[in-house]
C-alpha cells in the first residue's frame, strides 16, 4: 500500500507541473499577442525634415567661366639703334609714365654720323648755290646769243642734280638726328615694368628678341574667357548692346569678388574644336586688384527672370518621372510633384510650372521619404502637437 501511495503522489506532482507549464505558455502567448496588436495599431513616427516655402521673385541669369587677366597692351621695349647700354633709368617692378626715360645707349658714334651728314649737306648746298648763279648767267648769255642752248640745258641739269643731292643730304641729317634720339629709350606706354633683360655695359642691338624690358599697363585691364556657343543668342538677345552687360571677376576659390566690369568684345567666330567663343571684359582696375595672367572666375550677368516661382535648388530631385520635388500638404504628409525648371543659379531655381507660391517643399531629409510619408519640421509644429504649419521654413 505504501508503495502504491508513493507512486500516486509522484503522478499527481508530474501532472501539476504540466498544467503549470501550459498556463505559463498561454500567458506568454497572450502577452506577445497583445504587444503585436499594440505595435500594429501604433501610428508610424513622423520623419524630421527641413523645408522651404516657394516664393515669387527675380532670378538673375549668370554664366560662369574661367578667365585670364590680359593687359590692354604688352610692350617689349627694344632698342632701335645698336650700341653699348650705358645706363638704366628704371627700377624693376616700378610704375612708369609714357615718355619716362628707361635707358641710354652710347650716342657718340651717332653724333659723328650727324656731323658727317651735316658736312655733306653744307658742301652740296654751296655747290647748288654756285650752280644756280651760273644758271642765271647762262640764261642771260643765251638770250644775247653768246652761248648755245645746249650749254644752258647742261647747266640746268647740273643745278637740278645738286638740288636732288641736297634733299638726300637733308634726309641723312634727319636720320642721324633720329638715331641720336633713339639713344634715349623712353616708355612708349604707361604701366608697370618687369625685370630687365639686359644689364648696363652690354652691347644691345635691334635683333634682340627679348628687348631691354617689358611694360605691362594695369589700368584699364582685360579679362578673356570662353563660353559655349549655345549662349551667344542669349548674350545678343534682341540685338541689344552687349557692352552694357556686367561681368564680375572673382578669385580662384570664388569667395572674394575682385572687380566688376563691362563686356568689351565678342570674338567673330566659334572655335570648332571646343564649340566655344571667346569674350573679353574691360575693368578700370584702379586699385590693381587684377594682375596680368591671373586666373579668375568670371560671372557674366546676361538676363533677369522676373516674377517667377523660386525654390532652393536642394529641393530639386530627378527620377524616371522627370524633375520633381516633395511637397508637404496640410496633413503633414509629402506628395511628389513634377516641376519644370526655367533656370538655376547657385542655390536657387526658377520654376515655370508645377508649383505655386506658398507651397512648402522638402530641402533636407529627402532620402528617407516615400510618397505619403508623415513628416515634421522641428520648431514649427502646431501648439497642440499636430501637423506642421503650412508656411514651413524659408529657404535661402
Amino acid at each position: 500500500m505504501a508503495h502504491r501511495s508513493m507512486k500516486t503522489r509522484h503522478s499527481d506532482s508530474k501532472t501539476g507541473n504540466m498544467f503549470a507549464w501550459v498556463a505559463a505558455l498561454v500567458t506568454m502567448a497572450t502577452i506577445f499577442g497583445a504587444c503585436n496588436k499594440s505595435a500594429e495599431n501604433r501610428a508610424p513616427r513622423a520623419i524630421p525634415i527641413v523645408a522651404a516655402t516657394a516664393t515669387v521673385g527675380n532670378l538673375p541669369v549668370v554664366l560662369t567661366a574661367l578667365g585670364t587677366v590680359t593687359p590692354t597692351d604688352v610692350v617689349v621695349v627694344k632698342t632701335r639703334v645698336n650700341g653699348h647700354l650705358i645706363s638704366v633709368g628704371f627700377r624693376e617692378g616700378q610704375m612708369v609714365n609714357q615718355g619716362d626715360l628707361l635707358a641710354e645707349i652710347d650716342s657718340r658714334p651717332y653724333e659723328v654720323q650727324l656731323m658727317q651728314a651735316e658736312g655733306q649737306l653744307a658742301r652740296n648746298n654751296a655747290l647748288y648755290l654756285n650752280a644756280r648763279q651760273d644758271l642765271d648767267r647762262y640764261k642771260d648769255l643765251s638770250e644775247q646769243g653768246v652761248i648755245s642752248s645746249q650749254l644752258l640745258d647742261t647747266q640746268n641739269a647740273q643745278t637740278e642734280q645738286l638740288a636732288a643731292a641736297l634733299k638726300s643730304d637733308q634726309g641723312a641729317v634727319e636720320s642721324a638726328k633720329l638715331n641720336l634720339d633713339y639713344c634715349r629709350i623712353t616708355a612708349p606706354v604707361a604701366g608697370r615694368v618687369g625685370l630687365r633683360n639686359v644689364d648696363p655695359g652690354n652691347l644691345v642691338n635691334q635683333s634682340d628678341p627679348n628687348g631691354i624690358v617689358v611694360i605691362t599697363p594695369l589700368a584699364p585691364i582685360h579679362v578673356v574667357f570662353s563660353i559655349t556657343d549655345n549662349f551667344i543668342n542669349l548674350i545678343m538677345k534682341n540685338n541689344r548692346d552687349y557692352h552694357d552687360l556686367n561681368v564680375e571677376a572673382w578669385d580662384r576659390d570664388s569667395t572674394t569678388k575682385l572687380a566688376t566690369g563691362k563686356l568689351w568684345a565678342i570674338d567673330n567666330q566659334v572655335d570648332p574644336s571646343t564649340g566655344t567663343v571667346k569674350l573679353k571684359a574691360l575693368y578700370l582696375n584702379n586699385d590693381s586688384s587684377l594682375f596680368p595672367n591671373q586666373f579668375v572666375n568670371v560671372r557674366l550677368f546676361v538676363d533677369t527672370i522676373k516674377n517667377t516661382i523660386l525654390i532652393p535648388s536642394a529641393a530639386i530631385q530627378r527620377g524616371p518621372q522627370g524633375t520633381f520635388v516633395y511637397v508637404v500638404n496640410d496633413e503633414s504628409a509629402v506628395e511628389l510633384r513634377v516641376v519644370e525648371i526655367q533656370a538655376s543659379q547657385g542655390d536657387q531655381t526658377a520654376l515655370s510650372a508645377g508649383l505655386e507660391a506658398g507651397e512648402v517643399v522638402v530641402t533636407e531629409g529627402i532620402e528617407r521619404l516615400r510618397i505619403g510619408s508623415k513628416v515634421t519640421i522641428p520648431g514649427q509644429e502646431s501648439p497642440n502637437g499636430g501637423g506642421n504649419q503650412r508656411q514651413g521654413r524659408s529657404g535661402s
